[in-house]
């Protein structure tokens, strides 16, 4: 390829020298030249201006990474000559990281070497992981392309949410789970640490907090510091989220004289929204509150702490006679206004101990202050009549990972969408995101399949040009990304066949695993009700089919992309029409055998419905190709029959559904 062309960050394509743009997120700009530099033994990494030990340690954590992708062993550039990769970084950046921090970078490689230059540490973090992103190689070996990327990102704000008070998640999980939000450039942790169900950060002013609210699950406060150094040596802040007024059950278990009603309280085993609440009229509560918060921000150095504040549901300061009394004394028409008095007043504790507050929707209240920033859980227009009143806000509608939605869907999702209404000023005061996973229904294996690789596809959102929007390439892309998180240490691909093997008790699952393949967990709500119907609590394992399966699984999209494909020329697209029927065969071959497998199985058999479906869909799906390529018409009545197995296939059963009928009726519908 003569010269150099533009390299569009919507639709990544090859380039004449091999290179495949897998980048995720894509950057900025990017401009792909003629050439390649190759990655052999004399590969070195050298800094020429700034340095400092956590840059020393990004730079080793990359060449460790790039050594285990290549099996080359990388020497140490010769001091005083500068390396194959030159790292220049004008300053440390933030002494403690804010969402102001420059994240910015740029990377040159030419067929010579390669330049990354940015203006801090964190700049360079950001540049490190998309320079083994590009990482190539074919039968010579590896290299990188020769590119010029110019990147920053779109939102200042990129973060996940993890619920640890519903489950326990241990340090492993926490940290690599922050190895795998560096790799995809997210920049806050938001770790959520109290709610009805359990208490688990270590206070040592109140130590009943963990010894009777937290079942014995907790960091100590020496594992708090070590996440909150781990993350910064990621370029990654961590947000706590101490839950109040409401969803407060585990800290009243400890100290009832904080609570609005009498107790006794135990730890909530159940979801959903509770009574008990702070008592917000009670200046102990306030005292009691502010040596928490000062406890705490010795371990906490962000800027900000969340205070939650939603879904307290009033009931207990309803009924207490005192508390009334109290709102009618200082003229405060509703429980609504009484946690607006509360945020107040708490909103001097934070502060007065140099902290900034960060609340869900239910904050935003007349008179509170500008600072204060707010998380939306209720959607777009929440967040935009914040930003319209003046307050910063995060997205977290649409987010939401327990919804078992699709990357697609998420991806869809833009805090600063196309058509928003919001001024200039306005938009500024978008912050960015959050990925959310709240904690009801995973557990420390089946945690990473639930947040990875679909997180992926958020962090692009907060951080690419909102012109990178195609579906179909980024799901491309996700798939390479999803290999690379795996590489870290994440368990999201391989969980599946591993609780698949505990579910069935067998080693050999070859006949479950095309119905596996096909199948994924029912919507969050489907669940919920499952739960409330069932008596589900904290303490039942998740041992049944559904927890095994990933979210937004390859077949998903894959199978709609090639049933779309198929049906644009049927009879002409032999080779689509071979491999669906080809699938489909997969579907019918082995049901004796899957019967066998899961009726053998207690935890199994409840799905051996989905299993006999499986094999009416393969064999419509053989029967449809072949009416479909051959412009055969179907038999009477065989349209009604194949709409009628959809139908009853749409069906919630075992907490599973199908991944394949929408193409599948898009299938039958076509044919004649």
């Amino acid at each position: 390829m003569a010269g150099a062309m533009l390299m569009s960050t919507a639709l990544a394509q090859p380039d004449t020298g091999g290179f495949v743009n897998t980048l995720m997120p894509q950057p900025a700009h990017m401009t792909v030249q003629t050439g390649r530099l190759t990655i052999g033994a004399a590969f070195t990494v050298s800094t020429d201006k700034f340095r400092d030990d956590r840059l020393d340690g990004a730079i080793e954590w990359s060449l460790q990474r790039l050594k285990m992708q290549t099996g080359i062993v990388f020497p140490a550039a010769p001091a005083g000559t500068a390396g194959t990769l030159v790292v220049s970084v004008d300053g440390p950046g933030e002494a403690v990281q804010g969402p102001d921090e420059n994240e910015s970078y740029s990377l040159d490689i030419t067929p010579r070497s390669a330049h990354l230059h940015a203006a801090t540490d964190v700049g360079a973090m950001r540049g490190l992981e998309t320079l083994l992103q590009l990482v190539q190689s074919d039968g010579q070996g590896f290299w990188l392309p020769a590119v010029s990327i110019q990147d920053s990102p779109r939102f200042r704000w990129r973060g996940l949410m993890i619920d640890c008070s519903r489950h326990f998640e241990p340090m492993g999980v926490i940290e690599r789970t922050l190895d795998g939000m560096a790799a995809v450039k997210m920049n806050v942790f938001h770790w959520h640490l109290s709610d009805d169900q359990g208490f688990r950060i270590e206070s040592k002013v109140f130590p009943k907090l963990t010894e009777l609210g937290s079942d014995g699950m907790y960091y100590t406060q020496e594992q708090a510091r070590e996440v909150v150094a781990y993350a910064g040596s990621l370029g990654i802040r961590v947000v706590p989220e101490f839950d109040m007024p409401g969803h407060s059950t585990s800290w009243a278990v400890g100290y009832p004289d904080i609570a609005s009603g009498p107790g006794p309280f135990s730890i909530e085993r159940h979801f959903g929204i509770f009574n008990p609440v702070m008592d917000p009229t009670r200046e102990s509560t306030y005292e009691f509150l502010d040596k928490f918060v000062a406890e705490m921000a010795t371990i906490f150095p962000d800027p900000y702490m969340h205070i939650g504040g939603d879904e307290n549901n009033g009931v207990e300061w309803k009924q207490n006679p005192r508390i009334q009394t109290f709102m009618r004394e200082h003229s405060l028409k509703d429980t609504a206004a009484l946690q607006a008095y509360f945020n107040q007043k708490l909103l001097l504790i934070l502060t007065r101990h140099g902290k900034k507050m960060i609340g869900w929707d239910e904050v935003l209240t007349p008179g509170l202050p500008k600072d204060v920033v707010v998380q939306s859980w209720r959607g777009f227009d929440s967040l935009a009549a914040g930003a319209k009143q003046g307050y910063s806000g995060i997205l977290s509608a649409g987010y939401y990972l327990n919804q078992m939605d699709s990357a697609a869907d998420h991806y869809r999702v833009d805090p600063l969408p196309a058509s928003t209404t919001l001024t200039p000023e306005e938009q500024t005061r978008i912050l960015g995101g959050e990925a959310c996973m709240w904690g009801e229904y995973v557990d420390p294996q089946i945690i990473d399949s639930r947040i990875w690789p679909r997180t992926a596809a958020i962090a692009e959102r907060l951080w690419s040009p909102r012109s990178v929007d195609n579906i179909d390439d980024m799901y491309r892309r996700l798939w390479v990304e999803s290999l690379r998180l795996e590489e870290l240490g994440l368990t999201h691909i391989s969980q599946k066949d591993v609780s698949l093997r505990a579910l069935a008790g067998t080693q050999n699952i070859d006949a479950l695993l095309p119905l596996a393949s096909v199948l994924q967990p029912v919507t969050f709500d489907t669940q919920d009700a499952y739960t409330e119907s069932h008596d589900i609590t904290t303490q039942t394992p998740p041992d049944t089919l559904e927890f095994a399966l990933p979210p937004d699984p390859p077949s998903r999209h894959d199978f709609a992309e090639m049933v779309s494909t198929f049906l644009q020329d049927p009879v002409r697209n032999t080779s689509e029409g071979a491999a669906l029927e080809a699938m489909f065969r997969s579907w019918t071959g082995n049901q004796p055998g899957l019967i066998e497998l899961m009726s053998g199985s207690p935890l199994l058999s409840e799905a051996i419905p989905r299993a006999e479906q499986l094999l009416q869909l393969g064999t419509m799906g053989i029967e449809a190709v072949s009416y479909l390529s051959t412009g055969t018409p179907a038999p009477p009545g065989w349209k009604a029959r194949q709409v009628a197995i959809l139908d009853q296939a749409e069906q919630p059963t075992a907490l599973v559904r199908f991944t394949v009928l929408k193409p599948l009726r898009d299938m039958v519908d076509e044919v004649k």
